[in-house]
C-alpha cells in the first residue's frame, strides 16, 4: 500500500460491529431490531442486514481454491464455462436429429433428448438420432423413465462403432428409479430389481468414465414448491441412497459417485440459489468421502493437488445440471418470465453449474415456439458474451453475505439429511410420508404468501397488465397441479405446482365471463386527503385488476354526491372509497347510503373506525393484510363469476 493510500485510509478509522449496532439501534427509535431488519427465510435462516469479515471465522471452506476439495468454489480450476443445454422431445428420430443440428449451429453446446414413451432404443435408432453430432465435442443427455439399461448398452455399442475416445465422450443417461418413485408412487419393477439394473447400467459402460449414468432429480422438489434446503437435503439423501445400495452390491464408491449427475431446479431467490449450489458441492463431497472411495478418476483427475491417498476425494466432485423452475412462471404477462429466467440463469452460473437449461418463457402454457427457444438460448449467450460470466471461477467467493449463506444452507440441509438417514434413508422416509408432508407444507405456505402478496409475482398478484385478456380456450389443467401418479401407486407422490395457478384460474374465469358479458368494473371514489386518497386508489386499482376487472381511477371528487353520481353513470359493479382513516368516519357511511345497494361498496384500508362502519352496514374492506385470493374469489361469486 503506497503512502497516498495509507493517508486516505487513516482518515477513515475502522468501525467496530458494536459501534454499527449502537448506531442502528439509535436509528430504529425503539423499533424491534429483529422484526424490522432480520429476514427469516422459508429455510429457517435468519438473514441479517449486513455481514462483516468476522462472520467468516470458523468457516473451514473459506480460502479453498476452485477445483479443490470440498469444491465449494466449483469443479473447474479456471474460468466458468458452463454448457448451454436445450432439450428436445423425441417423437421421430430423424426430425429430432435435424432440430439438434439446427440448435447446435445457433449456440447450444449440450442436448437433452427426452423420451416420453418407454421404448427400447437400438443402435440404429441412435445412428439416426445422433447423425452428424460429435459426442467428443457436444454433450448429449438422454432422459427416460425406464428401459435405461438397453439404452446404455446401445449407446456403448454406438460409441464403439463410431470409435469414440472413451476419455472425451460427453454424455449422461438420467436413470433415476427413485425419482420415478417420488412422482409415480411405484418403481418400474421391484425395488430390488431396479437397483440390480442400476448396477448393470454402471458395469455395462465401465470404460466410459466421463458418462454420468445415474440421475438425481432435485428439480422435482423445486417444482413441487419445496424450499431450497428441502430440495438440497432430499437430493443428497437420494444420492446417498444410490451410493449405499450400489456399494452394498459390491461396487466401490469411487466407481459409483462420479457417474451420478444432480439435476437441480433454480428459482427466483437470487443469492440463496447461488449459495445452494456451493453448499451442495461441499456436502456431497463430504458424503462421498465417508464411503472411502478408491481412485477411478477419468481424464480430469485432480488427485495429486487434492492429496488423495487411500481415499479419493476427487470422486466427490458433484456433476450439476440446473433448469429454471416452473414454480414461479406465469401464463398472464408471460414476458415477465424472461426476467425471471434471466436472474435464475445468473444464480445458476454464478453458483457454478456445469450445464444449464433455460425453459422458454411460453413453455408453461404451450409447446414452446421457435422464437421462445431462440430467446432462451440467447439469454445464456448474453451472460457469456456480454456479461462474461464464463470467465471467472466462483465470482461470489469472499462475499461475506454469500459465504455465510452457503454455510447456513449447508447446516440446515445437513440437519434434514441426517433426519432422513435416521429414518432409514430416502426411500424409507418417502414410504413413511415424511418427504411428501414436508414438501406439501412448504408449498402451501408459499402459495399463501403469493395469495397475501408477501411474495410478489409481477403481472399476477402485483401490477397486473390491466388490458390483458385471455380469450383462448385454455386447458383447465394449466391451473391445476401436475400429477403423474400411477394408478397402481403404493405411496402418496409429490405434485408440481405453479404458485400463480390459483390466482390465474380466478382471473381466467373473469375473462371467460367477460367474453359473454360486461367486464366487471371497479370504480375508485377518491375524496378528501390527496395523499391518502391517491395512495389508496392506486392500491385498490392494483388489487381489483388482479381479478381482471376493468378499473376506473379518478381525481378527487369535491363531494361524496359527485363521486356516487359518477360511479352510477359509469355503471360500476364495485365502488371503492379511497380516503384517509380520519375522513372515513364521515365519508364512508354517506357514500354507502347514497349508493343504496346499486353496487358493491368497499373501503380501501383498515381504519380505526372499522367497527363503527360495520355497525352502519358496511361489510367490505381491503388492505395489505387481505388474502387476495380469498377476497377476489368472494367478489367474483357476488358478481356471478364462477
Amino acid at each position: 500500500m503506497n503512502e497516498k493510500d495509507i493517508k486516505l485510509f487513516s482518515e477513515f478509522p475502522p468501525v467496530s460491529t458494536e459501534a454499527w449496532e449502537a448506531q442502528i439501534t439509535t436509528d430504529l427509535k425503539g423499533k424491534d431490531y429483529d422484526k424490522t431488519l432480520v429476514w427469516r427465510t422459508n429455510e429457517g435462516i435468519n438473514v441479517r442486514p449486513y455481514y462483516r469479515d468476522e462472520n467468516l471465522k470458523g468457516l473451514d471452506f473459506v480460502g479453498t481454491l476452485p477445483g479443490q476439495f470440498p469444491y465449494v468454489r466449483g469443479n473447474r480450476k479456471a474460468g466458468n464455462n458452463w454448457l448451454v443445454r436445450q432439450d428436445i422431445e423425441v417423437v421421430n428420430f430423424g426430425e429430432a436429429n435435424q432440430k439438434a443440428l439446427d440448435i447446435l449451429s445457433k449456440g447450444a453446446t449440450s442436448l437433452g433428448f427426452v423420451f416420453k414413451n418407454c421404448q427400447e432404443i437400438s443402435v440404429d435408432d441412435l445412428k439416426k438420432l445422433l447423425q452428424g453430432i460429435c459426442l467428443e465435442k457436444t454433450e448429449v443427455n438422454f432422459v427416460m423413465d425406464c428401459k435405461n439399461l438397453p439404452l446404455v448398452k446401445s449407446l456403448v455399442a454406438f460409441l464403439k462403432d463410431q470409435k469414440a475416445n472413451p476419455d472425451e465422450v460427453k454424455a449422461s443417461v438420467n436413470f433415476d428409479p427413485i425419482g420415478v418413485y417420488t412422482l409415480k408412487g411405484k418403481f418400474c419393477s421391484s425395488e430390488t430389481e431396479v437397483f440390480t439394473r442400476a448396477k448393470e447400467v454402471l458395469e455395462s459402460a465401465a470404460e466410459y468414465k466421463s458418462i454420468q449414468l445415474i440421475g438425481v432429480n432435485g428439480k422435482n422438489f423445486n417444482n413441487a414448491g419445496a424450499s431450497i434446503v428441502q430440495e438440497l437435503g432430499f437430493s443428497l439423501a437420494i444420492g446417498a441412497e444410490y451410493l449405499t445400495r450400489l456399494t452394498e452390491s459390491g461396487l466401490n464408491a469411487g466407481v459409483v459417485a462420479p457417474r451420478i449427475k444432480f439435476n437441480f431446479g433454480v428459482g427466483g431467490n437470487y443469492f440463496m440459489e447461488i449459495a445452494k449450489l456451493r453448499a451442495a458441492r461441499m456436502l456431497w463431497a463430504n458424503i462421498v468421502k465417508a464411503y472411502k472411495p478408491e481412485c477411478n478418476c477419468g481424464p480430469d483427475c485432480n488427485c495429486e493437488e487434492n492429496g488423495c491417498g487411500d481415499v479419493c476425494v476427487c470422486a466427490g466432485r458433484m456433476h450439476v445440471h440446473t433448469e429454471t423452475s416452473i414454480w414461479n412462471k406465469t401464463i398472464y404477462d408471460p414476458y415477465v418470465n424472461l426476467l425471471r429466467t434471466e436472474t435464475e440463469a445468473m444464480s445458476a452460473t454464478l453458483g457454478g453449474t456445469d450445464s444449464l437449461t433455460i425453459r422458454p418463457f411460453d413453455a408453461v402454457y404451450e409447446q414452446p415456439s421457435e422464437f421462445a427457444e431462440r430467446i432462451a438460448r440467447n439469454q445464456q449467450s448474453v451472460l457469456k458474451d456480454e456479461a462474461h460470466f464464463d470467465k471467472i471461477a466462483d465470482p461470489a467467493a469472499g462475499s461475506y453475505y454469500i459465504e455465510t449463506l452457503t454455510a447456513s444452507i449447508a447446516e440446515q440441509a445437513w440437519k434434514l439429511f441426517l433426519e432422513i438417514q435416521e429414518k432409514g434413508g430416502f426411500i424409507a422416509a418417502f414410504r413413511e410420508g415424511f418427504v411428501q408432508a414436508q414438501v406439501n407444507e412448504m408449498a402451501a405456505k408459499r402459495i399463501k404468501a403469493v395469495a397475501t402478496r408477501r411474495e410478489n409475482l409481477l403481472g399476477v398478484n402485483q401490477f397486473p397488465n390491466y388490458n390483458e385478456q385471455i380469450t383462448d380456450n385454455l386447458n383447465s389443467q394449466l391451473f391445476e397441479a401436475v400429477d403423474q401418479t400411477d394408478k397402481d401407486a403404493e405411496v402418496e407422490t409429490i405434485k408440481f405446482y405453479r404458485s400463480a395457478q390459483q390466482l390465474e384460474a380466478m382471473r381466467y374465469k373473469t375473462d371467460c365471463f367477460s367474453a359473454k358479458n360486461k367486464r366487471p368494473k371497479a370504480f375508485m371514489l377518491t375524496i378528501g386527503s390527496i395523499v391518502f386518497s391517491k395512495a389508496r386508489a392506486q392500491f385498490a386499482s392494483n388489487f381489483f385488476a388482479v381479478a381482471g376487472y376493468k378499473v376506473v381511477d379518478n381525481n378527487a371528487f369535491e363531494t361524496v354526491e359527485d363521486g356516487v353520481k359518477a360511479a352510477l353513470e359509469a355503471k360500476a359493479d364495485i365502488v371503492v372509497i379511497c380516503s384517509s382513516d380520519e375522513e372515513y368516519a364521515g365519508f364512508a357511511p354517506e357514500a354507502f347510503n347514497q349508493l343504496k345497494g346499486k353496487a358493491i361498496f368497499v373501503v380501501a384500508g383498515a381504519p380505526a373506525c372499522m367497527d363503527d362502519l360495520k355497525a352502519a352496514g358496511i361489510e367490505n374492506f381491503i388492505s395489505v393484510k387481505t388474502n387476495l385470493l380469498e377476497a377476489l374469489t368472494a367478489y367474483n361469486n357476488k358478481l356471478g363469476i364462477k
